[in-house]
């Protein structure tokens, strides 16, 4: 085997420097600087793509406020249409509450004023009615035979002096 050879030692030992020499300065300038280069753009892919992140994440932010700011607003008209809603509701029915209240009232009047009219034919026939009884028991207690205008009149009288 030559490489045990110990005479060979010292022309091996050259070409060995020689060889380190060359992928030594092949590597530091061809494929390190390559290899640098590939790490510099990643990193700062890298850096980018955080700062694209961070940008999106405001603009989400930023989104969610308006959002939340479009249902408050939302919320709000809706409260206010409701309580305009109720309010026209509560007018309509007022106002249908007055209205059946007059008609109720004037129901109730001409219900009145039939009563008093029922009321006052009820006692100008109980004066004739009570002048016919009393003239009918003039006549059939005493015998006496009294007429329809003075049993009337008693009648009235009496009626009068009651009230």
């Amino acid at each position: 085997m030559p490489q045990l050879d110990v005479a060979s030692y010292a022309p091996q030992l050259v070409w060995l420097a020689i060889s380190f020499v060359i992928l030594y300065l092949l590597m530091a300038r061809v494929a390190l600087p390559r290899i640098a280069g590939v790490l510099e753009e990643r990193s700062k892919r890298r850096e980018d793509n955080l700062a694209r992140a961070e940008e999106h994440e405001r603009d989400a932010a930023a989104t969610a406020q308006a959002y939340e700011a479009a249902l408050a607003e939302a919320r709000s008209r809706a409260q206010a249409e409701l309580g305009k809603a109720q309010e026209t509701a509560k007018a309509r029915a007022d106002a249908e509450l007055a209205r059946v209240d007059a008609t109720l009232q004037s129901r109730v009047r001409e219900a009145e004023d039939a009563i008093a009219q029922a009321r006052t034919a009820a006692l100008a026939d109980a004066a004739g009615i009570a002048a016919e009884i009393a003239r009918l028991a003039a006549h059939k207690l005493a015998g006496l035979s009294i007429d329809e205008a003075a049993a009337r009149s008693a009648a009235d009288a009496a009626t009068r002096a009651r009230a």
